[in-house]
């Protein structure tokens, strides 16, 4: 059991001034491409994953430096990735994040929102549980 004594907020600390590095399998299916992969602040990354599974993601990987330590975790829809982040400094929290998605309708049916239509795309602006912004659009034919 967790004391919450000295050495456990030190290995927090330690774990939190370092991004943890993509596992070998990860790294080997994405060997070659490139991609920009943002990062979002999540203070619950299981909270974050179920909110997430709603818009089509799915968990790929997981990674902690140690059992109870805070939680870095790959999410994917397709060929679109997140990182999910629970360590401090990773990102703030209210992040923007653009979606192009196939079918914006499914999606604005699946969380009871409206789509607006600008000139580049039909689109819905969702916040996650962290307050993380994700405007989802179809672009415009």
């Amino acid at each position: 059991m967790d004391d919450g004594g000295p050495s456990t907020h030190a290995a927090e600390a330690r774990s939190q001034d370092r991004t943890p590095s993509v596992p070998d399998a990860a790294r080997r299916a994405g060997a070659g491409d490139e991609e920009a992969v943002p990062v979002l602040r999540v203070a619950d990354a299981d909270a974050a994953l179920s909110w997430y599974r709603r818009l089509g993601f799915v968990k790929q990987w997981e990674h902690r430096f140690e059992p109870g330590l805070p939680a870095f975790v790959e999410i994917a829809r397709g060929p679109v990735r997140l990182f999910l982040s629970e360590h401090v400094g990773d990102a703030c929290p209210g992040t923007l994040v653009y979606l192009r998605v196939r079918d914006v309708d499914t999606v604005a049916d699946e969380f009871g929102v409206p789509v607006t239509t600008a000139p580049w795309a039909r689109e819905v602006e969702l916040r996650d549980p962290d307050g993380n912004r994700l405007r989802v659009g179809t672009p415009a034919e």
